[in-house]
């Protein structure tokens, strides 16, 4: 596997080694071992799957608040996304930043985003499958989203007007939200 540092301080990219021959292809999405020879350590305990139907659903800008909050291995097994991990972080030397990888069925990459971020996708292609895994369960009660266009944070999104839940139409700005992740240094 391999590890990729994106601009955004502890967001990874991670591209696994793909075998293949004329029956198909094998890779290896997840080694614990491997991450922490890394300085990796996760153990994650909840796997998910999202499935959207059409070019330009955008999901997000989605976190769990305090003890409950979730650090997310995240990937596409099918179609294609444009994937943003927003540091929520007060006090990170890059608080309010974001970063977008395109992840596809195809490039087969993923993205380690942890505990302390926002994360949200929009498709890029029609019938998508998206799969997460995440190192804390989910608790409802702690669910918090931000607004996927909010001026502060300035996502560029690929897209003018995506489709969206009730839920991430009404999200509130992050100035408004109730986020209370601090960051803190290894």
């Amino acid at each position: 596997m391999n590890v990729i540092p994106t601009e955004v301080l502890d967001v990874y990219i991670l591209e696994p080694k793909v075998f293949g021959d004329h029956r198909g292809w094998f890779m290896e999405t997840w080694s614990t071992r491997n991450m922490e020879e890394a300085g990796l350590h996760y153990n994650f305990v909840q796997d998910n799957q999202s499935y959207s139907a059409q070019k330009g659903t955008l999901r997000g800008i989605h976190f769990q608040k305090g003890d409950a909050a979730q650090a997310k291995l995240v990937r596409c097994g099918r179609g294609a996304v444009l994937d943003v991990a927003v540091d929520l972080r007060q006090g990170s030397p890059t608080y309010k930043k974001w970063v977008a990888v395109e992840l596809s069925a195809e490039n087969k990459r993923q993205l380690l985003i942890p505990r302390g971020f926002g994360h949200g996708f929009v498709t890029l292609t029609d019938d998508v499958e998206f799969l997460y895994k995440e190192d804390n369960l989910y608790v409802p009660a702690t669910d918090r989203n931000i607004l996927w266009n909010d001026p502060e944070l300035g996502i560029n999104w690929r897209v003018e007007a995506p489709i969206l839940s009730e839920k991430d139409q009404k999200a509130p700005l992050l100035r408004d939200c109730d986020v209370d992740f601090v960051y803190k240094e290894k």
